[in-house]
């Protein structure tokens, strides 16, 4: 591996969701058209909204992350359609509900991804108009010729069923260190990265690493699309953290949520309470001050190395002078509660599970028309969409999502612009341990006639976050004026002052739904 490479990706490790859009002006190019944008997205794993300075915690120290976003769009009001990684991540691969693609953890949405469905997604809608298609990191779904239950990650159908979309692959499903596959097989500093012996780092590290190898090695003459799906912030042991970054926030102490709960949350619906996976682990993780802070000083390590690693990214493209036609889309796969309502965990619809950060930089806009905080509600359906859109490609009708880039270059009518966003829950703890048993259905129906059941869907609009949990006998409702009450600490469902947007909520609900069953 060259020595000027080694320097330039010594630091980082990255848990983001990343756009790079390039496009360089040819002054030799006959044609009145614009060459294709390069594409890169980078996903984070589990990292919380909040957690970083320019969502209001500069504890955090995320400098890269901040600066990104002092020159590009922040969103504040941008949220997970669900709030589980392989769900997620298929949905922003996609632009489809769980309800439609139905790739989830836990029967009856359990399949795997068929080849005609990852068809649609945006890598292969990309790799199909000519660019040159990347993955790097956790992929966290399975692809299969046909779909299949039970959705079980194996790596060894990596190769088998997405090569004919990526060009060049570097990833394995939880970590980097067991199971790991790699194509170009002929590339061999990217094999030298990877190496099981090589001592370095990290696994952020060798993301980062990759990443940038990926840059160096493009042709000049084609575009490409390169997906980034970091392993951080998830996991936090020492062997998955660079442990110098740790130094800084060893000792530190950190602000301590206005909802975070010692101890069990009485105010948590019953059937949470009793069931709900991050209730326990809330008990084991963070229900004491001191595991708090534990807990958020390495989060806030992996976040810092994260960080990291979007400077050395930015470096790179500002050497070989692409910054100026660069579109970088930052985001999660989903939020963390760490204590917050009494939970650890994510899925549960409340803001600190589901807010997602979003922060996209274009450098092919003037600066005074980028720098900005936008309150636009957005989806995380609408990824893949606007992704293909900003490729200027036609979107696909199978995606359930909006296209932003109206939004983004602020020619968006808001008047027609969505005035709330679905989302839903449909994993069950039980259910999550049963997922291999033959009778996996029988199982689901029991726990739903007993009312252990904490499915729910919800809308969030400026103003109201309502959620139901719809297979509990009787309903059970949640309304939040989230405006005035952030922290979502006082249900209005029974004050009768709100019957009507509750009502409407309801409604709402439904109706979306009913939308996002559908496959087109």
């Amino acid at each position: 591996m060259r020595e000027s490479f080694k320097k330039r990706v010594g630091l980082g490790f990255l848990m983001l969701a990343f756009v790079t859009v390039h496009g360089q002006t040819n002054s030799k190019k006959t044609s009145t058209e614009n060459r294709k944008p390069n594409i890169i997205f980078l996903m984070t794993d589990d990292q919380r909204w909040d957690n970083m300075g320019c969502y209001g915690r500069p504890e955090f120290n995320t400098p890269n992350i901040d600066k990104l976003a002092a020159q590009g769009v922040t969103f504040d009001k941008a949220y997970y359609a669900v709030a589980i990684c392989m769900p997620s991540r298929v949905t922003m691969l996609t632009g489809r509900y769980l309800s439609s693609h139905k790739v989830g953890f836990v029967a009856p949405e359990d399949y795997t991804l068929s080849q005609a469905d990852f068809a649609t997604s945006y890598p292969a809608i990309l790799k199909k108009a000519g660019y040159r298609t990347g993955f790097i990191g956790k992929v966290g779904f399975t692809v299969t010729p046909e779909a299949t239950r039970p959705s079980t990650p194996k790596e060894h159908f990596y190769e088998e069923n997405m090569k004919q979309v990526f060009d060049y692959f570097a990833g394995s499903e939880t970590y980097d260190r067991k199971d790991f596959v790699i194509w170009p097989k002929d590339d061999q500093v990217l094999h030298e990265i990877y190496k099981e012996e090589r001592i370095n780092s990290g696994r952020t590290l060798r993301t980062g690493e990759a990443m940038l190898h990926f840059i160096e090695t493009q042709p000049k003459e084609q575009p490409f699309c390169l997906s980034v799906s970091f392993y951080a912030v998830k996991h936090d042991n020492n062997k998955d953290m660079y442990m110098p970054h740790f130094e800084q926030f060893k000792n530190k102490e950190f602000s301590v949520p206005g909802n975070w709960v010692e101890g069990a949350n009485e105010k948590l619906p019953k059937v949470l309470k009793e069931n709900a996976r991050g209730v326990k682990l809330h008990a084991e993780r963070s229900s004491t001050p001191e595991m708090y802070q534990r807990l958020v000083r390495r989060f806030a390590t992996q976040g810092y190395t994260v960080d990291q690693q979007v400077g050395l990214l930015v470096e790179m493209l500002k050497e070989k002078g692409l910054l100026e036609n660069t579109i970088i889309i930052y985001t999660s796969d989903n939020g963390r509660f760490q204590g917050s309502h009494g939970l650890f965990d994510k899925c549960i619809l409340y803001e600190e599970s589901v807010k997602a950060p979003l922060i996209v930089y274009d450098g092919r806009v003037p600066a005074s028309k980028r720098q900005r905080r936008e309150e636009a509600l957005i989806s995380s359906v609408d990824m893949a969409p606007t992704i293909v859109s900003l490729a200027g490609l036609p979107i696909p009708s199978s995606m359930q999502g909006q296209d932003f880039s109206k939004v983004l270059n602020q020619t968006q009518d808001k008047s027609k612009w969505r005035d709330a966003v679905f989302m839903e829950d449909l994993f069950l703890a039980d259910m999550f341990g049963a997922r291999y048993k033959e009778n996996v259905d029988e199982i689901n129906k029991k726990l739903i006639d007993a009312n252990k059941s904490y499915r729910s869907r919800g809308v969030r609009t400026d103003r109201w976050k309502y959620i139901v949990y719809h297979e509990h006998t009787p309903k059970i409702e949640e309304l939040y004026d989230v405006d005035n009450d952030p922290l979502e600490q006082n249900n209005l469902v029974n004050d009768s002052k709100h019957s009507a947007i509750l009502k409407k909520l309801r409604k709402q609900t439904e109706e979306l739904y009913q939308t996002a069953v559908q496959r087109n």
